[in-house]
């Protein structure tokens, strides 16, 4: 089965359809006309205007249309009309859910770990993260890199998907394995999909989001420590200020969100949570200067290109600590009582305290973003680890 990421339906190979190409120059084709679906699942007044979607009997790679006999390639998923990245159709995918309640900072984090993929943790695994399509080329630039990168500007909060809906971003991630004598390639489909906090403030989440957290091979959960309140004792400056935000707002608890999400994902595993689970704590760098010395979240993680075992446990273990010192111990206890295989982790994806609107004036520096993708990446089986 294909779970299409944008309506997360889940699809039979046989069942993708296909769009005509249409007229192009001297070659005739079906003429565009209004996506209906399309455009039902994308809001607004006026559907696309696209040539028409067909299906038949044994789908391949390409199709012929039979109003036409033009050939398409142009894979779509039959429930919603998205064009279907055909790397996508071609590789199994992997959907990672990114869930959290407002401030977490799921888009910052999204941005930055997709930029240190294409960057300094590909090199190390040897690896590349290329888009499947041109809409998560687009989005990427136009949402995430350039404000962040070029503009060096805090991105703004996600908006509900109920008023501007999302595309998700669908990468192809493919790793060399092996000697030099023995090598292969393997590779799968990454979607990551930000949902705004304010999707998650209510049990009656969205068609849509019930959707994508039932496909969900994945989930990281991203907490902001500045929102607990054992934790905000230990802020200072601008920190302070941006700390305990959320007292106010008694639909925003960061605890009942990871509760409304777990309810959901039981109902789909008729139990405990089965699939692998990183909850982090983001913006870590705020509060490290108030840990112990000898924590491990006061060490950088060394770029070996796999998964360190050791230092995986000592992550874990001082994070667990963190948790019951700022009185948020029941986060781990409801985590162990309903989940098979969750982890922790400290992470900051900026890696200084914002000034204003800006990022610090050092620049963006990254502290273990990428350590919840690769404890995934090994739960995958596409990552080895090791003990030293």
């Amino acid at each position: 089965m294909i779970t299409c990421p944008f309506c997360f339906v889940k699809v039979a190979p046989n069942r993708v359809a296909f769009r005509c190409l249409g007229p192009s120059g001297r070659t005739v084709g079906c003429a565009p006309q209004p996506d209906g679906m399309l455009g039902a699942f994308r809001g607004g007044p006026n559907p696309p205007v696209l040539p028409p979607v067909f299906s038949v009997r044994r789908p391949g790679r390409r199709a012929v249309c039979p109003t036409c006999s033009r050939e398409s390639a142009w894979r779509v998923c039959p429930s919603c009309h998205n064009r279907l990245p055909a790397e996508y159709c071609a590789n199994p995918g992997k959907i990672v859910a990114l869930v959290g309640a407002k401030h977490a900072g799921k888009s910052t984090y999204i941005a930055v770990l997709v930029h240190e993929l294409m960057n300094r943790v590909g090199e190390e695994l040897n690896a590349s993260l290329v888009p499947c399509d041109d809409r998560t080329i687009e989005r990427y630039k136009t949402d995430f890199a350039r404000p962040l990168y070029a503009d060096h500007k805090l991105l703004t909060f996600t908006q509900s998907s109920a008023n501007v809906p999302r595309d998700p971003l669908v990468y192809l991630f493919t790793r060399t394995l092996g000697s030099r004598l023995r090598r292969r390639t393997a590779s799968l489909t990454l979607v990551l999909f930000d949902t705004a906090g304010e999707d998650l403030r209510q049990r009656e989440m969205s068609e849509l989001h019930l959707r994508y957290l039932q496909a969900a091979d994945a989930v990281i959960f991203l907490l902001d420590p500045l929102e607990l309140p054992g934790a905000q004792a230990a802020l200072h400056g601008s920190a302070r200020e941006r700390g305990g935000t959320l007292a106010d707002d008694l639909m925003s608890d960061q605890m009942d969100v990871v509760v409304r999400v777990t309810e959901l994902l039981r109902k789909r595993d008729k139990g405990r949570v089965t699939i692998p689970t990183a909850v982090a704590l983001s913006k870590i760098d705020e509060l490290r200067e108030f840990m112990e010395r000898q924590s491990a979240l006061h060490r950088t993680r060394e770029p070996i290109g796999a998964l360190d075992l050791d230092d995986r446990e000592a992550v874990d273990e001082q994070v667990r600590a963190l948790l019951h010192q700022w009185q948020a111990g029941m986060v781990d206890r409801y985590l162990s009582q309903q989940y098979d295989d969750y982890a922790l982790f400290g992470l900051s994806a900026l890696g200084a305290v914002p000034e204003g609107e800006t990022v610090a004036r050092s620049g963006i520096r990254p502290y273990r973003v990428e350590d919840p993708l690769l404890w995934l990446l090994y739960r995958f089986k596409m990552l080895d680890g090791i003990r030293r």
